[in-house]
């Protein structure tokens, strides 16, 4: 049983050698966003929301170079608006709510969803678009009804959740790194 869960994810893993010029391509269309004075607004749901937060972390504190802190937002976090807007609009509004209130043009939203068709992620992206906010959907299976719909979409080709989280994990450090790689230093500031 592990062998094969190791030989599969090590398969799901080997495919995305196949998508490498959209990873980096979008890489560094975060990096653009950041550098140009933007910020990272992040969706998900369940694990893709986990994902969503360990982002924003990487990019507000570190991933493994000393830097200044950049802005992105998990917009799962906030239990406060979640539960506000999930009562008073429904639950597929709390993300588009967020993002009228802190999106702007210059600033992307990424959407996480294994499946392509979270409803609240969907509404976020056109939200979105509607804004002058860019999108990228990290995605999977086909892609969903969000792959239509952002200005790029990375899907991880695989119909199993757990092997698409953990591609997602893999993907989301590998753009942390590229970020960092970009992103100016402070000379002087040690660990």
């Amino acid at each position: 049983m592990l062998s094969n869960l190791i030989d599969a994810h090590v398969r799901c893993l080997e495919n995305l050698k196949t998508i490498a010029p959209d990873l980096k391509r979008t890489g560094a269309l975060l990096l653009q966003c950041l550098l140009s004075g933007g910020k990272l607004l992040i969706c998900g749901n369940g694990g893709s929301a986990s994902d969503a937060q360990h982002f924003a972390a990487e990019i507000v504190g570190r991933f493994e170079k000393e830097r200044r802190a950049y802005p992105a937002v998990a917009l799962s976090t906030d239990t406060s608006i979640l539960t506000a807007v999930g009562n008073d609009y429904g639950y597929d509004e709390v993300f588009a709510r967020q993002v009228d209130g802190l999106g702007r043009a210059g600033d992307l939203l990424m959407g996480i969803s294994t499946s392509g068709n979270s409803p609240n992620v969907i509404r976020a992206v056109k939200r979105a678009g509607s804004l002058g906010v860019k999108t990228v959907g990290l995605l999977g299976n086909d892609g969903g009804a969000l792959k239509g719909l952002v200005d790029q979409a990375i899907v991880v080709d695989s119909a199993t959740t757990a092997r698409i989280q953990e591609a997602h994990i893999f993907i989301l450090h590998y753009w942390a790194g590229q970020i960092e790689d970009g992103l100016p230093r402070n000379p002087g500031v040690q660990l």
